[in-house]
């Protein structure tokens, strides 16, 4: 575990919420650097099992050296196949931790932070093609203002699309600076606030990460024996509002099911309160867990 990479954010809370069976099959969708797995693997016997994804490399050459540990370098959204490859048909619990890795946000290279000067980049998958220099130089203007608008609740998002299409025909957006000093005087609100706003945009964007959440919430179910745990960690209103729908109606489009007689179909039920944060203690210690959710629900046998 490399507490450096990243602080786990309610940990102890999680990992009460996701364990059952000490001897369960158990599965990390988040890696990052190694916390939850870490607890997980304390928390089960020598019969248990842990299966852990992260597509970023830096977070694979973390690995636990453990015989119940399986790490893939993968998206998590392939996660149902990988358990497929592995024959494993059904689990006892699922951890999703959806935040970007304290590494990541405080890694001058990877320019997923207003508050260094680095190339545009924001791919967590260093090997994928898109960064975010190429959403601002190549989107058309209407798409720019469906992803700020979107993933990042930007107030003023078509003055700003506009004016980025118009400032590119002058110079392209390069780096992180270069382009915070032309966000500088379009700014609405509290500069830090609209900063995050405009790069939690693009970062989405970037990692197609909505799009891939939805593609995982749509396997939890299949894979979940049930009576088996869900634990999610969510960090911004756009990912919560989806996880809240799925977790309310089975499906992403939040649609209520019934049955012939009219009853509603429910796939979870929740366990212990409806929504977690963390304690003014925890923020103390790490100020970046203030806005997270936890959300623990366990699947109904109605399957």
């Amino acid at each position: 575990m490399n507490s450096e990479y990243h602080v786990p954010v309610l940990l102890r809370e999680s990992i009460d919420g996701l364990i059952k069976s000490k001897d369960g099959i158990y599965v990390d969708l988040t890696y990052g650097g190694g916390g939850h797995s870490a607890s997980i693997l304390n928390s089960i016997s020598t019969k248990g099992c842990l299966y852990s994804f992260d597509q970023d490399e830096e977070a694979i050459r973390n690995k636990i050296p453990d015989q119940r540990l399986r790490l893939f370098q993968s998206n998590f959204k392939y996660f149902g196949k990988f358990l497929d490859y592995e024959r494993v048909n059904k689990v006892d619990g699922i951890l999703a931790d959806l935040g970007v890795s304290s590494h990541q946000f405080d890694s001058e290279s990877r320019g997923f932070s207003f508050r260094f000067d680095h190339a545009l980049d924001m791919r967590m998958n260093e090997q994928a093609e898109m960064s975010a220099a190429d959403i601002l130089n190549s989107f058309e203007e209407s798409e720019l203002v469906r992803v700020l608008s979107d993933y990042g609740e930007v107030r003023n998002t078509k003055t700003l699309a506009r004016a980025i299409v118009a400032s590119r025909e002058v110079r392209s957006f390069d780096t992180t600076h270069q382009f915070n000093s032309f966000l500088r005087p379009l700014i609405i609100g509290e500069p830090k606030k609209y900063l995050s706003q405009v790069y939690q945009a693009l970062r989405i964007e970037v990692n197609q990460e909505m799009k891939v959440l939805e593609q995982t919430l749509s396997e939890v179910s299949k894979y979940l024996v049930n009576g088996g745990r869900f634990v999610v960690l969510t960090y911004h209103s756009v990912e919560d509002r989806l996880v809240k729908r799925f977790l309310k109606s089975g499906n992403i489009s939040g649609e209520v099911v019934k049955d012939d007689f009219g009853k509603i179909y429910r796939p979870f039920k929740k366990i212990g309160k409806a929504m977690m944060m963390p304690s003014a203690e925890e923020i103390k210690v790490n100020p970046r867990s203030r806005s997270a959710k936890l959300r623990i629900v366990e699947k109904m046998e109605n399957e």
